[in-house]
């Protein structure tokens, strides 16, 4: 049986998810919720299903629901649905602020229904290649630079592109982030547009992040280090560069490049939640997951914004959270 999908938010991404739903066997897109009449007019247009300007009204003719609306809207939005049973993808970052994540995640779970984390990059082929080869990294380095874009400028560059690659690093260092120091500054808008953020975990792990969305280049790569190996990945060509150390009395080193077949990680990423809410598995990013991301995010943010102030930094920088 097909399980009936509502998308919620007809812009530039939520028409990806819909574009996404059409290819799957096991769901069907029924419906789109849009406040935007314009947008409505085009989603039906070209999905061919109906439209509603308010998002209530999807409740009882969907299964499941995809939220891709501006972040402010997150909670409230994933609240209605969530509050009644009906699983949810919502796209990154979870909410607009911790306490509302909090509350997500304990209302998805006294409901015992599913709740995913639109953190993409988790469903990267390259990411999904190594993840299992990777044991006990000692230090990371990531880079992720884009052109700078309106889209995505409701919130600062480290809940906007950094943030991905904080849910990546938990996922992989099973350890408490014991220190955190950042910079940043704001270039184009009011929030922060470039940051760099030094996390120490417990266990002696050391990551360093930089996001920029003010770059004249395009870059998302990260490069792990273990006792035994150096990984160099770069999630835009899904490729993987491996360098092994053959230890003994003249250490030698074994540099290959994996073959990965470049895989549509959105629609990886749907068709991990569609199977979550068939099965009643945890979904691969959970809403805690989530959660533990934006916590991060917001240390970052906050530290940023100390330096700041240190250094008597003056241009007016929005400081919502």
């Amino acid at each position: 049986m097909k399980l009936r999908i509502g998308v919620v938010g007809a812009g530039y991404l939520g028409t990806f998810h819909c574009d996404k739903y059409l290819h799957l066997d096991d769901a069907e897109l029924v419906a789109i919720a849009d406040s935007d009449e314009e947008k409505r007019k085009k989603a039906s247009d070209r999905f061919k299903v109906a439209t509603y300007a308010d998002y209530k009204k999807l409740y009882g003719i969907v299964d499941a629901v995809s939220i891709v609306v501006p972040t402010v809207s997150h909670y409230e939005v994933a609240g209605f649905f969530l509050k009644r049973g009906i699983p949810v993808l919502l796209e990154k970052p979870i909410t607009d602020t911790v306490l509302h994540a909090r509350k997500l995640v304990t209302i998805a779970e006294q409901n015992n229904t599913a709740f995913q984390i639109g953190h993409l990059e988790r469903f990267n082929s390259a990411i999904r290649t190594v993840k299992g080869m990777i044991r006990k990294p000692v230090f990371i380095e990531v880079h992720r630079l884009s052109p700078f874009t309106v889209r995505g400028t409701d919130v600062d560059v480290v809940r906007d592109l950094m943030i991905h690659d904080l849910d990546i690093i938990l996922s992989l260092i099973p350890s408490d982030i014991v220190a955190i120091d950042a910079v940043g500054v704001p270039v184009l808008t009011n929030k922060i547009d470039i940051a760099n953020a030094r996390l120490k975990f417990k266990n002696g792990c050391v990551a360093n992040v930089t996001a920029s969305r003010v770059s004249t280049e395009r870059m998302r790569k990260i490069r792990l280090f273990q006792s035994d190996a150096y990984f160099s990945i770069d999630y835009g060509a899904s490729k993987v560069n491996i360098v092994r150390i053959h230890a003994g009395p003249s250490p030698e080193l074994d540099a290959q490049q994996l073959e990965i077949s470049k895989e549509d990680s959105l629609l990886e990423e749907i068709k991990s939640f569609i199977h979550a809410v068939k099965t009643g598995e945890e979904p691969l990013v959970k809403g805690r997951d989530g959660l533990s991301a934006l916590g991060i995010a917001f240390k970052i943010l906050a530290r940023i914004e100390k330096n700041l102030t240190t250094v008597g930094y003056e241009k007016n920088i929005d400081h919502s959270r």
